[in-house]
């Protein structure tokens, strides 16, 4: 796995770092059409996608910033139980390849629990 960053998934504003540094190294980012983005972070994962994902849903763009923007209007026009996840190949423990960079019911530092609506 590459470099990690320590953040907290379920703080926007870390999360969305966490993200645009993720989308600096991501090979492409890939949404399932619901709430499910993830970004391919080496081509073994990023073959996996393309062979699985529907062409409309992949961003292949080599550029992180393109990324970055594209991540950012999917999450911004999914579902409620959407999430952002770096996946890595691992051939030992599939499940270890995984980094939540947003986390399922993410909120801002300024939001308060009984605002948030579940």
């Amino acid at each position: 796995m590459g470099m990690k960053v320590d953040h907290d998934p379920y703080s926007l504003e870390e999360g969305w770092d966490a993200v645009e540094y993720y989308c600096g190294e991501a090979l492409l980012a890939a949404f399932d059409g619901c709430h499910k983005i993830y970004l391919a972070m080496d081509e073994i994962e990023a073959q996996w996608f393309r062979e699985n994902y529907d062409e409309y849903n992949l961003e292949k763009i080599g550029n992180g910033e393109n990324l970055f923007e594209q991540v950012k209007e999917w999450y911004f026009n999914s579902c409620f139980l959407k999430f952002v996840q770096a996946v890595w190949h691992d051939e030992n423990d599939p499940n270890d390849g995984f980094m939540s960079l947003i986390g399922q019911g993410a909120k801002s530092d300024d939001e308060e629990d009984e605002d948030y609506e579940w």
